[in-house]
């Protein structure tokens, strides 16, 4: 018909992505737009460009840290039973027997409450202030952060988590170690908040924070043993080009942290125990470490192996479930 222009019959050099190339080529409309659109919704992954990557909120340590404690409480159970011994009697395997014979199985438990409730006050607050100002400090930085920088960054968010955390701790305390009182002297707290509400009650603020210089310097140690010590391992075991960022490269990062965390918190947490289950016979730190070395050096390292199967497998716990909890529903961030 006059007037139509013929249409021009398309040409593919090499299947449909040449014949997209000729449109380009050509100009003509929509040529490379979803191109475009793809290269903008990617994050780019050149030299020097930006790559999106998720951060823990700031609440995640304390619900890993929750998870963490219900998989291992009775081994902080028996922990205290032992490191509360005036004399070494039992060892770990002995205690757990004694433990489920006198009171069955779920004794195990006792003080589940305190335990999660302190986890929900001295983890979160040490892992929300050491994860939030490591990450603010790490934008735009070239390079990961020094490691005297995460030491220092780990005491004083593990200085400030354990006094918050020092009056959940002491209920946490005499709840597993209550058990062991005769009946008369047994405390027989309900659960955390009721031993939290009697013993502001009956004893004041003041014993509320019993032992908070203590808790507060065994939480600056085992900060800098579990996340400053964590990150660096992490940071090597990367380092090797071996292994990606991976559940496998999580487990071996924290099970090093965990060691490093039991070797170093070991003395002040027998002298934290003591002091938190006292009932007025230790008239200060310095009193009780001195009670505690007459009984020879390694009073200090009671209970290291039941520390260390507790410790361990919590830090490793804690830090599998922190980073699931990053990866799945951390916050977007570009870097």
């Amino acid at each position: 018909m006059a007037g139509v222009a013929p249409l021009r019959p398309r040409r593919f050099s090499a299947g449909s992505a040449g014949g997209e190339q000729e449109e380009a080529a050509a100009g003509l409309p929509g040529s490379g737009q979803r191109g475009g659109e793809e290269q903008q919704q990617q994050p780019r992954r050149a030299g020097g460009a930006m790559v999106e990557k998720r951060v823990s909120r700031w609440y995640f340590g304390g619900l890993a840290s929750c998870g963490a404690a219900c998989c291992t409480h009775p081994l902080d159970l028996l922990k205290v039973h032992l490191q509360t011994q005036q004399e070494v009697k039992m060892r770990m395997t002995g205690m757990a027997l004694r433990v489920i014979r006198n009171d069955g199985f779920l004794a195990l438990y006792s003080g589940l409450s305190a335990s999660l409730c302190r986890q929900m006050t001295y983890s979160l607050t040490r892992f929300a202030i050491y994860e939030t100002v490591r990450d603010h400090l790490s934008q735009g930085a070239q390079g990961p952060m020094p490691f005297y920088q995460k030491v220092l960054l780990g005491a004083v968010g593990g200085f400030t988590g354990g006094f918050v955390g020092t009056p959940a701790d002491m209920v946490n305390v005499r709840m597993q170690n209550d058990m062991k009182q005769p009946v008369h002297l047994r405390r027989n707290y309900s659960h955390a908040l009721d031993g939290l509400y009697r013993v502001l009650r009956e004893e004041g603020v003041k014993k509320l924070f019993s032992g908070a210089s203590m808790a507060a310097s065994r939480g600056a140690l085992v900060t800098v043993g579990q996340l400053s010590c964590y990150d660096q391992a992490k940071q090597l075991v990367l380092g090797t080009g071996f292994l990606s960022d991976n559940i496998l490269t999580h487990f071996l990062a924290s099970f090093i942290a965990g060691g490093c965390a039991t070797f170093l918190c070991q003395p002040l947490d027998v002298l934290k125990t003591r002091l938190m289950n006292s009932q007025g016979e230790y008239r200060g730190v310095v009193h009780c470490a001195m009670e505690t070395a007459k009984l020879g050096p390694l009073a200090f390292y009671k209970g290291l192996v039941p520390a260390g199967v507790r410790l361990v497998p919590h830090t490793v716990l804690t830090f599998i479930f922190l980073e699931q909890l990053r990866k799945n529903f951390g916050i977007k961030v570009l870097a």
